[in-house]
């Protein structure tokens, strides 16, 4: 109880400001998390799912007596959802992994193809506009529409990468051109500046994946690359 008690009320003094320790911890568990997904290890999944876990009672505000800058519906509510979709992700990429005995390498990364792509962009502008009155009325943080957007399109590019599209990535990126005002407006810096540092990472990950997207396509059947990965089964 007094570790718990401890996590829950920690804080990192900076300048004249304070960071809760819980947001700082969270946001490394997701950059950890990212790295994997990137490296297309299953244990990116499990670690995600601890930093969702941390961030959900930091965005939560005061629901859990802490001193939190303010409450942010969609961002708690996102971590919810990404803990449902990581589960989905890390049975996928389980099964992924035993059935081409790919060393830790999951899946070969794919385009989603033209329909999925209108499917997606759809239900992220349909989504938001849904969501938007209903955070608005749970008194999300303004503007309410960028809160909404953050969630949909969170949730979209976590099941894109659960899937092995390579445009997840990208989803990512418009996520955190909204996200990052968002959060810096609400006093959130810590998120603020890891989803600054994630706009880039998730860049440099689309061509990651496309270069190993088009690298594995090429190769022929037990092909070995560099890092000692067998070319494996594509995730469908």
């Amino acid at each position: 109880m007094d570790l718990l008690r401890w996590l829950f009320e920690a804080q990192i003094p900076v300048g004249g400001t304070a960071l809760l320790l819980r947001e700082v911890l969270g946001n490394v568990f997701g950059l950890a998390s990212a790295l994997g997904g990137m490296r297309r290890r299953v244990w990116a999944w499990p670690v995600g799912i601890v930093g969702n876990l941390l961030l959900l009672t930091v965005f939560l505000g005061n629901v859990f007596g802490a001193a939190a800058p303010a409450t942010l519906w969609g961002q708690a509510g996102r971590q919810i959802m990404f803990i449902a979709v990581a589960v989905f992700g890390w049975i996928r990429w389980r099964q992924g992994k035993r059935d081409a005995d790919s060393h830790g390498v999951a899946l070969v990364p794919r385009w989603a193809g033209g329909r999925a792509r209108v499917a997606l962009i759809a239900a992220l502008l349909l989504g938001t506009g849904l969501l938007t009155p209903l955070f608005s009325l749970l008194g999300s943080y303004p503007p309410v529409w960028a809160d909404a957007w953050t969630f949909v399109g969170s949730l979209l590019a976590t099941f894109g990468m659960a899937k092995g599209w390579t445009e997840f990535w990208l989803i990512w990126v418009a996520v955190d051109v909204v996200g990052v005002p968002l959060l810096f407006s609400a006093g959130y810096y810590a998120s603020g500046f890891m989803y600054l540092f994630y706009g880039v990472f998730t860049l440099v990950g689309f061509f990651v994946w496309m270069r190993a997207q088009k690298r594995e396509a090429q190769a022929p059947p037990g092909y070995t690359h560099d890092d000692g990965a067998p070319v494996t089964a594509e995730v469908r």
